[in-house]
């Protein structure tokens, strides 16, 4: 870890904190800075500074903690792996919850994709990216259920342009608050950054976000209207997309502490249920090689069923 000291110039009086560093850092970019100061490895003479938008004086001094640099490519790690088809071009898993599929700040490591290029190899290593090898598509890490990653660069490419063309198919199972009426119905809203916390994701208007479409269809109501299971299927492929477009209509997941809270129907109830109620239980794609139509299913897994049992008794 090393430090650099940087007092602020006359002429970047006035600007954004994250832009005069900029200026006098310029082997840094702006939104490396933004990561240093949201992650509070920024300070001034008094305190630890977390808004990049902050304004600036003239003659001010802030301290940047430089975090020393880590390995470019992810580590092989023996990890259990579910697999449910490989050959030589792809591999398809059933990802259990709390494994996250890649390494991102917070998980370095104990990823997926630790656990695949420990069991496929160096074969893996910088297939469609350095740090996120084979990786064509994610799930959230407390989201269970089918994955496939490609094992070559062309079956990365062909699966990559697969799920752009929503030539993939993807079913999902998910626990939710209430019963949404109608009981087979489309939800569309476009999906981006939340306004109130950047953490999170939000139905945002057209100008912000990306398009997003989710079907749903009721297959099982408990209680009356407490609460229901649905298949849910994606017409694209957003960043916590099925997640949030069912916060927005009111029946947040089961157990999602991130979209579950308090606004909505159903939105203020709590579960003992650790994880949001989401499995990805049907995979359909081409083979990218052979042509090939291949489908897959993953049955519940034990807490969901589970989950569904204590339901049943309402």
């Amino acid at each position: 870890m090393t430090t650099a000291s940087v007092t602020i110039a006359d002429g970047s009086a006035g600007e954004r904190l994250d832009r005069a560093l900029q200026t006098q850092l310029p082997e840094l970019s702006r939104s490396r800075l933004k990561q240093l100061i949201v992650s509070g490895r920024i300070s001034d003479d008094v305190n630890v500074i977390r808004d990049p938008a902050r304004k600036v004086k003239a003659g001010q001094t802030f301290v940047v903690i430089l975090p020393d640099a880590e390995d470019a490519a992810p580590q092989p790690q023996a990890i259990p792996l579910d697999i449910r088809f490989e050959d030589a071009h792809l591999i398809v898993i059933d990802k259990p919850a709390g494994l996250v599929v890649h390494p991102a700040p917070g998980n370095p490591d104990g990823t997926l994709v630790n656990a695949l290029i420990a069991h496929c190899g160096a074969s893996l290593a910088g297939i469609g990216g350095v740090r996120r090898p084979g990786i064509v598509h994610r799930l959230d890490k407390d989201t269970s259920g089918l994955v496939v990653v490609a094992k070559t660069d062309a079956a990365h490419r062909a699966l990559s342009r697969d799920f752009a063309a929503r030539h993939i198919a993807r079913a999902y199972a998910a626990v939710v608050w209430g019963v949404p009426l109608p009981a087979e119905g489309e939800i569309s809203g476009n999906i981006g950054r939340s306004m109130s916390d950047r953490k999170k994701m939000a139905v945002v208007g057209d100008a912000r976000g990306k398009p997003a479409v989710t079907r749903y269809r009721v297959e099982r109501a408990f209680g009356g209207d407490v609460a229901a299971l649905l298949e849910c299927r994606l017409l694209t492929g957003r960043t916590h997309q099925i997640r949030v477009h069912l916060a927005a209509r009111g029946h947040p997941l089961i157990g999602d502490s991130v979209y579950g809270g308090r606004t909505g129907r159903g939105g203020g109830r709590r579960s003992a249920f650790p994880r949001q109620a989401l499995h990805a239980r049907h995979l359909g794609f081409r083979h990218p090689a052979s042509g090939v139509h291949l489908a897959f299913d993953s049955a519940l897994p034990a807490d969901i069923a589970a989950l569904l049992q204590n339901l049943e008794r309402l």
